[in-house]
């Protein structure tokens, strides 16, 4: 991609979290001059190695919800608590960052005329009842439940951004991001693919809620991370569309292949669902097929390998 003699500006929220880490690092090997925000609520410095080293990239402690102060061509909303036990531990501060930031979004962008991506999720599809979920369904989501901070949250954002387009012309990009994993996932986030691996590599029981029959679809970092470039670029967009892997697991198919990868053979034990769970969950990726080209590249043995070899140096064993 030749971004020929003028480096643009871009501005990445949520810089020192596990996505936008990995966007931080990609920008910035594409030729970006890239400013990172984050307010370090569940954010790690450490994701920000490499790219601290950088000299062309800058990093800024702030909030989305406060008035932004940066200029950027380009602003990649990642600002938001992702997994459950990081949103649920503090409802309000997810909701707010969703709605508030979308809010400072919009303004900034009226006013600088700068392009967004947002980054929304898969959980605006709630419990699905349509299989696979395609951008067209408005989703079954319970707006009163532990998890309609989050859940009720992205919806609103994506309201908020939609009306920017038809009210003020404004020029963002919603895409709905469906699970993704790697290295540099936080080792406590509670998400199916760090617990699994993380009770592997220390011998313990896997855990599987429900029958482990319900299903999820798993897309690596980089996969995700080239989507993201891809729509940023793309002349035109058309909100909001999915990103993900079509290719769908149970829970039962990805504890074996975490025992597959790790050499370990554990125990699972089972709990119960958690309340509003969802059964089901694979992305319709037509539309991203078709509008930049998206096809996931990583397979899934060759992904947990990545990401438990990066456990595996980051927990410090053999």
């Amino acid at each position: 991609m030749g971004l020929g003699s003028i480096r643009k500006t871009v501005l990445v929220t949520g810089a020192a979290g596990f996505l936008g880490s990995h966007l931080v690092d990609r920008l910035l090997a594409e030729g970006f001059e890239v400013v990172g925000l984050d307010n370090l609520m569940t954010g790690d410095l450490g994701n920000l190695e490499q790219a601290g080293r950088d000299p062309h990239f800058h990093l800024e402690i702030g909030d989305v919800r406060e008035t932004l102060k940066v200029y950027a061509e380009i602003i990649f909303n990642f600002a938001c608590p992702a997994s459950p036990i990081h949103y649920q531990s503090d409802p309000y501060a997810t909701l707010t960052t969703s709605v508030l930031g979308a809010l400072r979004l919009v303004e900034h962008a009226r006013l600088r005329r700068c392009r967004i991506v947002h980054a929304s999720t898969s959980e605006v599809y709630g419990d699905p009842l349509e299989h696979p979920q395609t951008e067209e369904y408005w989703g079954h989501v319970n707006p009163i439940g532990d998890r309609a901070c989050y859940d009720e949250g992205k919806r609103a954002a994506e309201t908020i951004l939609r009306d920017a387009v038809r009210i003020h012309g404004a020029d963002a990009r919603i895409i709905r991001i469906f699970n993704t994993y790697g290295p540099r996932m936080a080792l406590d986030d509670g998400r199916v693919v760090s617990n699994f691996l993380i009770q592997a590599i220390r011998n313990q029981p896997i855990t599987i809620y429900g029958s482990g029959e319900q299903s999820r679809s798993f897309c690596y970092v980089s996969d995700l991370v080239d989507g993201i470039i891809e729509t940023a670029l793309a002349p035109q967009f058309d909100s909001p569309m999915n990103l993900g892997n079509p290719n769908e697991f149970t829970m039962l198919d990805l504890a074996e292949s975490v025992m597959k990868v790790t050499g370990k053979k554990v125990e699972l034990v089972r709990k119960p669902l958690p309340a509003d769970d969802p059964k089901r969950r694979c992305p319709d990726i037509a539309k991203a097929r078709r509008q930049i080209g998206f096809e996931p590249k990583i397979q899934i043995l060759e992904g947990l390998k990545r990401t438990y070899d990066n456990f595996v140096s980051r927990m410090g064993v053999d």
